[in-house]
């Protein structure tokens, strides 16, 4: 399942990784952890102080991992508009949920500032940054002057987020899809009209 040249502590967290994304906290058990990771039993505290140490390394590794995909998009070609398009249209594995979306659902994580600290860090930035890009779709006359760069963030945060929600509760990411391009439309950018 997992390369020959990773690490014991690589497999571990990775494992974990994808049991928060199946299960949840909870669900998670040291024991399915070192069933998936193909890790010894001894394994787990030798690398980590506990189930909670290794779920934060887990959990700060699928942030970084979020906001380097994003970022990837985002910091790409193309003009304002078509950054955020590319954004909300990439490949993503809608039923699944997103990985950090999905720890906010979590009780256990929510109540840890420590374990939520990655999951809020992450979003932040992902607001932050679609602000950014909003203000200079603003400077370049594509989006109106009037529209809240902060706000707009937040508006597509909470449809890719609602999106995944829709969509798993469907079984289809026909819903996903259908608050992309709705939201598509109203930031369109407006037609410019020149005085003949």
């Amino acid at each position: 399942m997992y390369s020959a040249g990773m690490s014991t502590s690589d497999r571990l967290i990775e494992s974990t990784r994808e049991l928060l994304w199946e299960r949840g906290y909870v669900g998670t058990s040291p024991k399915a952890i070192l069933e998936r990771a193909g890790a010894g039993q001894g394994s787990m505290y030798h690398h980590f102080k506990g189930k909670p140490d290794l779920a934060l390394a887990a959990i700060r590794r699928t942030a970084e991992e979020m906001r380097a995909t994003a970022a990837g998009v985002l910091d790409g070609p193309g003009t304002p508009y078509e950054r955020i398009a590319a954004y909300l249209r990439r490949e993503r594995d809608v039923l699944r949920g997103c990985p950090v979306g999905r720890l906010t659902m979590d009780p256990d994580v929510i109540a840890s500032d420590e374990l939520r600290a990655p999951v809020d860090e992450t979003l932040d930035w992902l607001r932050e940054r679609l602000a950014g890009i909003v203000g200079e779709g603003q400077e370049q006359g594509q989006f109106a002057a009037g529209l809240d760069g902060e706000s707009i963030a937040a508006t597509i945060v909470a449809t890719v987020q609602g999106g995944y929600v829709l969509a798993r509760a469907s079984g289809s990411p026909a819903a996903f899809d259908a608050g992309v391009a709705g939201l598509l439309s109203l930031l369109a950018p407006r037609e410019t009209t020149r005085a003949s």
